[in-house]
């Protein structure tokens, strides 16, 4: 090559975006809620319930609208993917969705409810159990060691995205690039080593252990995403948002390679902590998830997410 037509490829720059000197955050003294609603009423975070029961009818419906949400964001790949929602009643039981079946054709009467500490089915819709009672093992392997390691976890979603799995190869976290992806500041684990399929219990206790104590959501390598929640609501919601944080990532790192010359500005930790304490919290989380779910009742129909909820048993003998 001639001397002329060499290039010289510089590295992208970085830089940490600054806010002015003046900027004021505001709402300091209100909950996320509180802040957000413009008016004399407070928008509704997670609801109360008066029974065991009817807050297990609530978890399942909702379980289920996730589950055609992450449809209709095309989250599927054959009998991959799998979301767990602890019983409200008993801590150390789970539901979870039967192998095979479509997220978009999943409704509340499908769901299983299995023991995290022995594996066993305790409770689902008997007619449906005699027919099918096949969980996902690697789910189960996964989840189940997740909500044993953190009891303040009640929900878990894995899935195997196109994002989500092109950004794992990298074994890297996230930049803090849009306003939006700081809802996960300080909070994305990466799980640096790949194990195959998990058919192992430990291959979960790695994956929990890489998490860790505080940790929202998870990359893991070669693999693909998985996020967490204090409600099934909050973990859909907070999938889909690492799922576009890792599409937008893509994007920007295209981006700079074709044009050595951006800088790519990063929201700095203060403002990035800023909305994270302001945005990241379990009642507006819930509420972030809502606008979706609400669009798939309406698409259902009347009846049909909710189809099967009210023969769901915890049962023992199941």
């Amino acid at each position: 090559m001639a001397p002329s037509a060499t290039q010289l490829v510089t590295p992208v720059q970085e830089v940490k975006v600054k806010q002015a000197e003046t900027h004021v955050h505001g709402a300091e003294d209100k909950s996320p809620l509180e802040a957000i609603s413009q008016g004399p009423m407070i928008h509704p975070g997670i609801p109360t319930f008066s029974s065991h029961a009817e807050h297990r009818k609530h978890i399942l419906i909702h379980t289920a609208a996730v589950f055609r949400d992450f449809s209709r964001k095309g989250f599927t790949e054959g009998m991959s993917g799998h979301i767990s929602v602890r019983d409200p009643e008993f801590e150390n039981y789970i539901w979870m969705n039967p192998l095979g079946k479509h997220f978009g054709l999943m409704t509340a009467g499908d769901l299983i409810c299995f023991d995290i500490k022995t594996g066993k089915v305790v409770g689902g819709n008997r007619a449906y159990l005699e027919k099918t009672k096949t969980g996902n093992s690697a789910g189960f392997l996964i989840h189940s060691e997740i909500h044993k390691a953190r009891p303040d976890i009640h929900a878990v979603c894995h899935a195997h995205t196109n994002a989500g799995r092109a950004w794992s190869v990298f074994s890297k976290g996230l930049d803090m690039l849009n306003q939006d992806i700081t809802y996960l500041y300080d909070s994305i684990a990466v799980y640096s080593e790949y194990g195959g399929i998990v058919f192992a219990e430990e291959e979960g206790r790695n994956i929990a252990r890489a998490l860790g104590t505080k940790n929202k959501v998870a990359i893991l390598l070669n693999h693909g995403l998985l996020s967490t929640g204090s409600t099934v609501d909050e973990a859909g919601f907070m999938f889909g948002l690492l799922d576009r944080g890792c599409a937008i990532q893509l994007q920007v790192e295209q981006a700079c390679a074709g044009n050595p010359s951006l800088v790519k500005h990063v929201v700095s930790d203060e403002e990035a902590a800023y909305n994270f304490k302001m945005a990241s919290e379990k009642n507006a989380l819930y509420a972030e998830a809502q606008p979706d779910l609400d669009y798939e009742f309406a698409m259902a129909g009347p009846g049909v997410i909710e189809k099967g909820v009210e023969d769901m048993k915890v049962d023992h003998g199941v």
